[in-house]
Order: structure tokens, then C-alpha cells, then sequence
């Protein structure tokens, strides 16, 4: 088979997204599956939660399938100039070749290979600049571990209007946003849409469909389609997590505010990453816990209500400023009393809120 260097390096790269990371996965999911019928090579790799799918347009003399590994055959093309190469399929190898150089590569066993449902049409068309925005300000949220599985997800509510929750437990994103498909609630994997804000960037829209039996959405671009099944289960009752009054009401902007808690992560560090926002009349004094005048910084503020001091874990503000967009340029900080949860907002962007849990101290 001969093909373009660079178009087998991307489907490959591409696929290898969505193989099995686990050391205890079954070899079979660490591998991805090529195979022609005379008219189209497919790529195919799943880890039986995400399945990944693409082709090229190329006619072969005969059909085959088989299993590679890809990342040894990654890391051998990346060095290739572009170009044209060659692959010879063996019964249990494949040789990749182009000038004077050449690479041998065993093959695995395809027996029983996870293949995703198939798809002829796809239903409806997501439109990606704004979803896409609104959804990297929501997925960061999501917990990282899938001890409790409805927590690794973001939470999507379709009603007048698409809303979008992910949750760890110590902090929540919430954003409303315009709808622009039908579909039920459900809970997508937060990894899988990291995936898809990653290599899908630059599509202007997505073809998506909600495949109700099989409980999957699909996402589809080009030639690829990328499917990830729906985690199951009940996702927190969040209305409750968010503070109906408030007692200090705080606006600021934030290059000022990240830059001040940077400033004292440098000590905060030592100091179990906390950091103590402590906010009087139109000041703010950010410090580590029990040090209250050995270091610190202020930024002013417009402050409305009591004095209060709230102290947060600061890996989680910078988390949250960071995925602010950055012509985005003032934080609302709603505070109820230091052990409530904590309300960020942006004045920008109304349909937007960010929740932090504090930390309990005794100073």
C-alpha cells in the first residue's frame, strides 16, 4: 500500500487517542484496527467506553484487517520526511518504508475487536465557536477519578435552553447557554469532551447524534466520528450547592486577582496551598494561612456588605481564573459567611457561575 506520510500519521495519531491507557487493559484495546474493502482504509481503536473511527479514500488490490500498536509506529514516522511511504502487510508483521529506510512491526491478534455501531447519517449539526466556549469553562470542574462515576462527567439539561454543570465535590461550573439540539438529559464523560475541545478545534460545526438504545452520543467531523458512551447514574441535585443570598458582594478584575494569589501560592505552598482572602471596604488582602501582616498583597475593589474572611485551596482559584476568557476582565465575588460555599461570577458573562467550597481554618 502506498500512502501520504503525513494523512497515515494523523488518522493513526488520531485513533491512539482513544486506545486503552490502563496497563490491564486487554492488549487488543491498546491497538488500533486498520482495514480495507477495495475502496477505503478505515482506522478503528476503542477503550469500550470512547470508540474513534476514520478512513481515506484509497483503493487496494485486495481487502485486509489487522492490529497495530501505535506508538512505536508513531514516534518511526514523526522522523520520516513527508512524502509518499510504503506498507507491506505480512501474516503477522507489517514493514513501513520510504527511500533507504525501513521499520518492522509486529502485528496483534484482531479476533473480537470492539467495533462501534454503525451510522449512516448523521441527525443534527452543533455549531462549535460558542459551544465550545461555554463548555472549556465548564469541563475543568469535572472530577478526575470515577470513584463517584456522575462526577467525571458534565451534566447536560435541555430545556428553553442548553445547560451545562460538572462538579468534583469542592468546586461546580455552571453555564446556560443557547440551544441549539434536541436531546434528553445525560451525562457525557468530562475526558472525552477534553478530547474533542483538543483535536476538533478548528471545525466551524459537528455533526451529533444521541443514539438512544446503545446509550452513546456520537460527534462527527470530516471523516471521523467519535463516539463515548453515556455515564449512567444521577448527577447531585447541584440547585442546592448554590447560596440564594448573599452578605459581601466583591467586584474586581482579574489579571489583579491572579496575580496576587500567585503571589502567595510562593508561601501558601507550606501552608496546606491555602490562602486567606480577607475583604474589608474596597480592599482585598490575600495571604497564607496564619500570617497576617509577614506576607501579603492588596487589590482594590468595589465591596458591597460586611467585612468578611473566607479561605480557599488556591490550586482551585487559579483553576478557575485561568479558564476565564481573557477579554473577560471582571470577577464578582458573592460571599454568605466563611463556611459557605463561595460564588464566583464574571460581569461579562451573566449566564455564568463558578462555586468554591472554602476552607474551614482556626487562626
Amino acid at each position: 500500500i502506498i500512502l501520504d506520510k503525513n494523512i497515515f500519521l494523523e488518522k493513526i495519531s488520531l485513533a491512539s487517542r482513544f486506545t486503552s491507557q490502563r496497563l490491564t487493559a486487554a492488549q487488543i484495546l491498546q491497538g488500533i484496527l486498520i482495514k480495507s474493502d477495495k475502496k477505503e482504509i478505515s482506522f478503528y481503536s476503542s477503550n469500550l467506553i470512547q470508540y474513534f473511527y476514520t478512513k481515506i479514500k484509497k483503493e487496494t488490490e485486495k481487502e485486509f484487517r489487522f492490529l497495530i500498536e501505535p506508538q512505536k509506529i508513531i514516534e518511526f514516522l514523526s522522523l520520516f520526511s513527508s512524502g509518499e511511504i510504503t506498507i507491506e502487510i505480512k501474516e503477522n508483521k507489517i514493514i513501513i518504508s520510504q527511500g533507504k529506510t525501513k521499520g518492522t512491526f509486529p502485528l496483534l491478534s484482531s479476533v473480537d475487536f470492539p467495533l462501534p455501531p454503525e451510522i449512516k447519517k448523521i441527525e443534527q449539526n452543533l455549531k462549535t465557536v460558542e459551544f465550545f466556549k461555554s463548555l472549556s469553562m465548564v469541563v475543568f470542574s469535572a472530577a478526575k477519578d470515577e470513584g463517584r462515576p456522575a462526577l467525571a462527567g458534565v451534566n447536560f439539561i435541555s430545556n428553553n435552553e442548553l445547560t451545562m454543570v460538572a462538579t468534583d465535590g469542592f468546586r461546580l461550573s455552571l453555564i446556560k447557554t443557547k440551544k441549539q439540539i434536541d436531546h434528553p438529559p445525560f451525562i457525557i464523560p468530562a475526558n472525552f469532551l477534553e478530547e474533542i475541545l483538543k483535536i476538533a478545534n478548528k471545525e466551524e460545526e459537528l455533526g451529533f447524534q444521541f443514539i438512544q438504545d446503545e446509550k452513546m452520543v456520537v460527534f462527527a467531523f470530516g471523516q471521523n466520528k467519535i463516539y463515548s458512551r453515556l455515564i449512567e447514574g444521577e448527577f447531585p441535585p447541584f440547585e442546592k450547592v448554590i447560596p440564594e443570598k448573599k452578605e459581601t458582594r466583591v467586584t474586581l478584575e482579574k489579571p489583579e486577582l491572579l496575580r496576587a494569589i500567585r503571589l502567595i501560592s510562593i508561601f501558601a505552598r507550606e501552608q496546606s496551598n491555602i490562602v486567606v482572602f480577607d475583604f474589608k471596604k474596597d480592599r482585598l488582602f490575600v495571604r497564607p494561612k496564619m500570617e497576617l501582616k509577614e506576607n501579603l498583597t492588596e487589590i482594590e475593589t468595589k465591596t458591597e456588605g460586611k467585612e468578611q474572611t473566607v479561605a480557599f485551596n488556591y490550586r482551585f482559584l487559579i483553576d478557575f481564573l485561568n479558564h476565564v476568557p481573557e477579554d473577560q476582565k471582571n470577577i464578582i465575588i458573592d460571599v454568605l459567611r466563611p463556611d459557605a460555599p463561595v460564588v464566583f461570577r464574571i460581569k461579562e458573562k451573566p449566564n455564568f457561575l463558578h462555586i468554591i467550597m472554602p476552607v474551614r481554618i482556626q487562626e
